[in-house]
């Protein structure tokens, strides 16, 4: 599906991005497996990551070249790019799948666990996706896959760095989608469920949370794959500005905000009568205050 292909994958050292790397390889794409292999809090940096992945796809046939620069400046994130063209001769597919965690409680977490989350992994997806931007744009042709997380689609606890750029990252794919649909771009999201070392800093103190734990476990990276690869490919052409879950077996199409009731007073509203008669109109449609953990309750499949 991805012959001819060139693609690009942030954060292919290990887990989900190392599965996708693989199997866009295996389906005939050229890979540039880009990872500068930090910690899980984005801190130490090591080339192996990236180049062992670079290695397994090469034995296994196929092209691929490591790159080690960093999504969280615009530079590193040109020189990714331009490491897709100078080697392979174009750019076709992008996965921005790079991260890292900083998880703290709101009232808790500092300004500088705020800003590293947010430039790896929102301003990450934008700056590589502008670097590519041109090259698509002049060969009217390109697909984005940005993979965001239910921790912002519905929600999660420590995590407010982390749902912030996660919940942005699906406007910013939707905008991309919007921009350059006239230039055959598409731009999709994929929220993953899979055990990974991202879901591995997860407490477990309790039972309720070993549960929740040993049931993600059963749900492993390369179950993600087939559909980034599928978003990558252009038989996904008449796919885009959707957001996706994948949840071992399951594939879902997650909603988008859209207006769900109204009310309406000829004469205008004030505070009192907000009180007296919107709110408790509008309060059997309110959204519950759950997490993430709380919608998907059900055992993975």
């Amino acid at each position: 599906m991805m012959d001819g292909k060139v693609a690009i994958v942030t954060g292919a050292g290990g887990g989900i991005g190392r599965e996708i790397a693989l199997m866009l390889a295996q389906n005939g794409a050229s890979v540039v497996v880009n990872d500068i292999g930090v910690s899980l809090s984005g801190e130490g940096a090591n080339a192996g990551p990236a180049q062992q992945v670079v290695e397994e796809i090469k034995a296994a046939g196929g092209q691929a070249v490591a790159s080690t620069d960093s999504v969280a400046d615009a530079a590193g994130a040109a020189k990714i790019v331009d490491c897709a063209v100078q080697t392979f001769g174009r750019i076709d597919s992008i996965v921005n799948n790079a991260g890292i965690l900083r998880d703290a409680l709101f009232h808790k977490m500092s300004g500088d666990e705020w800003d590293a989350v947010l430039k790896v992994h929102l301003y990450g997806a934008y700056y590589v996706s502008r670097a590519a931007a041109l090259h698509f744009k002049e060969q009217e042709s390109g697909s984005l896959v940005h993979m965001t997380s239910t921790s912002g689609l519905i929600g999660n606890l420590g995590q407010a760095n982390y749902s912030a750029a996660k919940l942005g990252l699906t406007a910013l794919s939707k905008s991309i989608a919007l921009d350059m649909q006239r230039f055959n771009v598409r731009s999709n999201c994929i929220a993953p469920f899979a055990w990974s070392r991202m879901i591995s800093s997860i407490p477990v103190k309790t039972q309720e949370q070993q549960e929740r734990v040993d049931k993600i476990k059963q749900m492993t990276p390369d179950k993600i794959a087939p559909l980034a690869v599928y978003l990558a490919s252009d038989a996904a052409a008449d796919v885009n500005a959707q957001v996706f879950t994948v949840r071992n077996n399951e594939i879902f199409l997650m909603s988008q905000p859209r207006p769900l009731r109204s009310v309406h007073r000829s004469e205008g509203w004030s505070p009192e009568s907000i009180a007296a008669h919107a709110m408790p109109a509008l309060k059997s449609s309110f959204i519950a205050l759950d997490r993430s953990a709380d919608v998907f309750q059900w055992d993975p499949i």
